[in-house]
Protein backbone atom coordinates (compact mmCIF):
# COMPACT_ATOMS: atom_id res chain seq x y z
CA UNK A 1 0.00 0.00 0.00
CA UNK A 2 1.25 3.55 -0.76
CA UNK A 3 -0.35 6.24 -0.02
CA UNK A 4 1.95 9.27 -0.81
CA UNK A 5 4.93 11.00 -0.03
CA UNK A 6 5.18 13.15 3.07
CA UNK A 7 8.16 15.14 3.75
CA UNK A 8 9.44 15.03 7.53
CA UNK A 9 11.93 18.36 8.38
CA UNK A 10 13.52 17.45 11.79
CA UNK A 11 17.14 18.30 12.97
CA UNK A 12 16.52 15.64 15.68
CA UNK A 13 17.98 12.43 14.30
CA UNK A 14 15.75 9.86 16.45
CA UNK A 15 12.40 12.12 16.31
CA UNK A 16 13.14 12.16 12.41
CA UNK A 17 13.67 8.65 11.98
CA UNK A 18 10.28 7.62 14.33
CA UNK A 19 8.28 10.01 12.80
CA UNK A 20 9.26 8.24 9.40
CA UNK A 21 9.03 4.64 10.40
CA UNK A 22 5.83 5.40 11.81
CA UNK A 23 4.25 6.78 8.44
CA UNK A 24 6.19 4.46 6.22
CA UNK A 25 4.52 1.31 8.89
CA UNK A 26 1.05 3.44 7.59
CA UNK A 27 1.81 3.08 3.78
CA UNK A 28 3.16 6.71 3.35
CA UNK A 29 6.53 7.07 1.69
CA UNK A 30 8.55 9.44 4.42
CA UNK A 31 10.92 12.34 2.71
CA UNK A 32 13.35 13.03 5.37
CA UNK A 33 15.10 16.20 5.73
CA UNK A 34 17.78 17.52 8.37
CA UNK A 35 17.76 21.04 8.08
CA UNK A 36 15.05 23.97 6.85
CA UNK A 37 16.40 24.74 3.47
CA UNK A 38 16.88 20.68 2.55
CA UNK A 39 12.91 20.80 3.79
CA UNK A 40 12.01 23.76 1.42
CA UNK A 41 13.76 22.13 -1.52
CA UNK A 42 12.10 18.46 -0.86
CA UNK A 43 8.99 20.09 0.08
CA UNK A 44 8.71 21.12 -3.56
CA UNK A 45 8.63 18.01 -5.26
CA UNK A 46 5.52 17.53 -7.39
CA UNK A 47 4.72 13.88 -5.09
CA UNK A 48 4.53 15.78 -2.26
CA UNK A 49 1.18 15.50 -0.11
CA UNK A 50 1.50 16.85 3.04
CA UNK A 51 4.67 18.56 5.34
CA UNK A 52 5.78 17.92 8.98
CA UNK A 53 7.81 20.61 10.02
CA UNK A 54 9.56 21.18 13.29
CA UNK A 55 10.04 24.78 14.35
CA UNK A 56 13.63 24.75 15.70
CA UNK A 57 15.61 24.45 12.51
CA UNK A 58 19.24 24.59 11.48
CA UNK A 59 19.89 27.10 8.06
CA UNK A 60 16.53 27.93 7.65
CA UNK A 61 13.89 27.92 10.87
CA UNK A 62 10.05 26.45 10.81
CA UNK A 63 8.46 29.75 10.46
CA UNK A 64 11.05 30.92 7.72
CA UNK A 65 10.20 27.48 5.82
CA UNK A 66 6.49 28.21 6.14
CA UNK A 67 6.70 31.56 4.88
CA UNK A 68 8.26 30.48 1.79
CA UNK A 69 6.40 27.44 1.29
CA UNK A 70 3.17 29.36 1.20
CA UNK A 71 4.46 31.42 -1.32
CA UNK A 72 4.60 29.09 -4.16
CA UNK A 73 2.53 25.90 -2.44
CA UNK A 74 -0.55 27.63 -0.63
CA UNK A 75 -2.11 25.01 -0.02
CA UNK A 76 0.28 22.39 0.22
CA UNK A 77 -1.24 20.38 3.93
CA UNK A 78 1.64 21.71 6.84
CA UNK A 79 1.56 19.98 10.04
CA UNK A 80 3.64 21.80 12.72
CA UNK A 81 5.65 19.27 15.15
CA UNK A 82 6.87 21.57 17.81
CA UNK A 83 8.14 21.28 21.61
CA UNK A 84 6.88 24.75 21.94
CA UNK A 85 3.55 24.60 24.05
CA UNK A 86 2.13 27.92 24.67
CA UNK A 87 -1.18 28.86 22.54
CA UNK A 88 0.93 32.00 21.30
CA UNK A 89 3.08 29.58 19.41
CA UNK A 90 1.00 27.57 18.33
CA UNK A 91 -1.30 30.70 16.97
CA UNK A 92 1.46 32.16 15.34
CA UNK A 93 2.06 28.49 12.79
CA UNK A 94 -1.66 28.68 12.19
CA UNK A 95 -1.78 32.38 11.40
CA UNK A 96 1.49 31.84 9.32
CA UNK A 97 -0.26 29.23 7.17
CA UNK A 98 0.36 25.76 8.78
CA UNK A 99 -2.96 23.38 9.03
CA UNK A 100 -2.62 21.97 12.24
CA UNK A 101 -0.10 21.61 14.99
CA UNK A 102 1.48 18.66 17.05
CA UNK A 103 2.99 18.93 19.74
CA UNK A 104 6.12 17.32 21.61
CA UNK A 105 5.92 14.78 22.70
CA UNK A 106 3.21 12.62 20.50
CA UNK A 107 1.82 9.09 19.89
CA UNK A 108 2.10 7.43 16.87
CA UNK A 109 -1.56 7.22 17.27
CA UNK A 110 -2.18 10.76 17.32
CA UNK A 111 0.46 11.82 14.32
CA UNK A 112 -1.13 9.25 12.54
CA UNK A 113 -4.43 10.98 12.99
CA UNK A 114 -3.98 13.96 12.64
CA UNK A 115 -2.05 13.63 9.09
CA UNK A 116 -5.15 11.69 8.14
CA UNK A 117 -7.85 14.42 9.05
CA UNK A 118 -6.04 16.76 7.12
CA UNK A 119 -5.31 15.15 3.97
CA UNK A 120 -9.31 13.28 4.63
CA UNK A 121 -10.56 17.27 4.31
CA UNK A 122 -8.44 17.99 1.58
CA UNK A 123 -10.28 15.29 -0.57
CA UNK A 124 -13.70 15.70 1.32
CA UNK A 125 -13.87 19.82 0.41
CA UNK A 126 -17.12 20.79 -0.37
CA UNK A 127 -17.98 20.32 -4.18
CA UNK A 128 -21.25 22.09 -4.51
CA UNK A 129 -20.03 25.40 -4.84
CA UNK A 130 -16.48 26.04 -6.44
CA UNK A 131 -16.20 29.56 -7.68
CA UNK A 132 -17.80 32.51 -5.78
CA UNK A 133 -18.10 36.30 -5.78
CA UNK A 134 -16.59 38.04 -2.82
CA UNK A 135 -17.53 42.00 -3.63
CA UNK A 136 -14.73 43.28 -5.95
CA UNK A 137 -13.40 39.80 -6.22
CA UNK A 138 -13.73 36.15 -7.89
CA UNK A 139 -12.86 33.17 -5.68
CA UNK A 140 -12.13 29.77 -6.95
CA UNK A 141 -11.79 27.53 -4.43
CA UNK A 142 -10.92 24.80 -7.12
CA UNK A 143 -7.76 26.50 -8.31
CA UNK A 144 -7.63 27.91 -4.48
CA UNK A 145 -7.05 31.71 -5.41
CA UNK A 146 -9.29 34.93 -5.06
CA UNK A 147 -8.57 37.25 -7.81
CA UNK A 148 -9.19 40.70 -8.94
CA UNK A 149 -9.74 41.82 -12.75
CA UNK A 150 -5.98 43.49 -13.66
CA UNK A 151 -3.99 41.92 -10.10
CA UNK A 152 -2.25 38.91 -9.56
CA UNK A 153 -4.57 36.39 -7.78
CA UNK A 154 -4.01 35.52 -3.82
CA UNK A 155 -3.56 32.16 -3.24
CA UNK A 156 -5.89 30.46 -0.48
CA UNK A 157 -4.76 27.97 1.70
CA UNK A 158 -6.50 24.07 1.81
CA UNK A 159 -7.63 25.39 5.32
CA UNK A 160 -9.23 28.34 3.95
CA UNK A 161 -10.62 26.54 1.18
CA UNK A 162 -12.69 23.94 3.18
CA UNK A 163 -13.72 26.68 5.24
CA UNK A 164 -15.04 28.81 2.80
CA UNK A 165 -16.44 25.91 0.86
CA UNK A 166 -18.26 24.89 4.06
CA UNK A 167 -19.67 27.51 4.70
CA UNK A 168 -20.99 28.03 0.82
CA UNK A 169 -22.32 24.53 0.61
CA UNK A 170 -24.77 25.62 3.19
CA UNK A 171 -25.17 29.37 3.50
CA UNK A 172 -27.77 30.47 5.36
CA UNK A 173 -27.02 28.00 8.00
CA UNK A 174 -24.90 28.78 11.14
CA UNK A 175 -22.13 26.27 11.12
CA UNK A 176 -20.67 25.85 15.10
CA UNK A 177 -16.52 25.68 15.51
CA UNK A 178 -17.20 22.33 16.19
CA UNK A 179 -18.49 21.17 13.08
CA UNK A 180 -15.98 22.81 10.99
CA UNK A 181 -13.22 21.38 13.71
CA UNK A 182 -15.05 17.45 13.00
CA UNK A 183 -15.42 18.76 8.66
CA UNK A 184 -11.55 19.98 8.69
CA UNK A 185 -9.85 18.02 11.37
CA UNK A 186 -12.34 15.13 12.54
CA UNK A 187 -11.88 16.41 16.10
CA UNK A 188 -13.99 17.62 18.77
CA UNK A 189 -14.50 21.01 20.31
CA UNK A 190 -11.80 22.78 22.72
CA UNK A 191 -11.04 26.03 24.02
CA UNK A 192 -7.51 25.29 22.01
CA UNK A 193 -8.86 23.90 19.06
CA UNK A 194 -11.92 26.25 18.50
CA UNK A 195 -9.42 28.89 18.49
CA UNK A 196 -7.82 27.39 15.71
CA UNK A 197 -11.26 27.91 13.83
CA UNK A 198 -11.05 31.27 15.09
CA UNK A 199 -7.57 32.05 13.54
CA UNK A 200 -7.82 30.23 9.86
CA UNK A 201 -11.29 32.61 9.69
CA UNK A 202 -9.58 35.69 10.98
CA UNK A 203 -6.80 35.13 8.09
CA UNK A 204 -9.18 34.34 5.28
CA UNK A 205 -11.61 37.60 6.39
CA UNK A 206 -8.46 39.36 6.00
CA UNK A 207 -7.53 38.27 1.96
CA UNK A 208 -11.29 38.65 1.11
CA UNK A 209 -11.41 41.95 2.55
CA UNK A 210 -7.96 42.88 0.65
CA UNK A 211 -9.34 41.76 -2.45
CA UNK A 212 -13.07 42.59 -2.11
CA UNK A 213 -13.31 45.79 -0.96
CA UNK A 214 -15.34 45.43 1.85
CA UNK A 215 -15.13 44.29 5.70
CA UNK A 216 -14.23 40.93 6.72
CA UNK A 217 -17.20 40.58 8.71
CA UNK A 218 -19.50 41.18 5.28
CA UNK A 219 -17.67 37.82 3.84
CA UNK A 220 -17.84 35.77 6.94
CA UNK A 221 -20.32 36.35 9.16
CA UNK A 222 -19.98 35.94 13.02
CA UNK A 223 -23.18 34.19 14.77
CA UNK A 224 -22.93 34.72 18.30
CA UNK A 225 -23.04 31.58 20.64
CA UNK A 226 -22.82 29.65 17.55
CA UNK A 227 -19.95 30.29 14.92
CA UNK A 228 -19.64 31.31 11.54
CA UNK A 229 -22.08 32.05 8.34
CA UNK A 230 -21.61 32.88 4.99
CA UNK A 231 -21.95 36.80 4.81
CA UNK A 232 -24.12 38.89 2.64
CA UNK A 233 -21.47 40.16 0.51
CA UNK A 234 -20.54 36.54 -0.76
CA UNK A 235 -22.52 35.41 -3.80
CA UNK A 236 -22.50 31.68 -5.47
CA UNK A 237 -20.42 31.57 -8.88
CA UNK A 238 -24.15 31.90 -10.62
CA UNK A 239 -24.53 35.32 -9.04
CA UNK A 240 -27.95 34.17 -6.84
CA UNK A 241 -27.39 35.90 -3.33
CA UNK A 242 -26.40 33.27 -0.38
CA UNK A 243 -29.64 32.00 0.57
CA UNK A 244 -30.12 33.34 4.16
CA UNK A 245 -28.33 36.19 3.44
Amino acid sequence: MHLGAIVVIEDEPAIREGVAEILRGAGYDPIQAADGAAGLAAARRPDVRLVLLDLLMPRMDGMEVLMKLRRTHASLPVIILTARGTEDERVAGLKGGADDYVVKPFSAQELLARVEAVLRRSAERPKEVSRLVAGEARVDLERREIGVDGKDAEPLSETECAILGHLAANAGRAISREELLARLWGLSGGRIETRTIDMHVARLRGKLAAAGGENGDRFIATVRGVGYKLGPAILVAEGRPAPGN
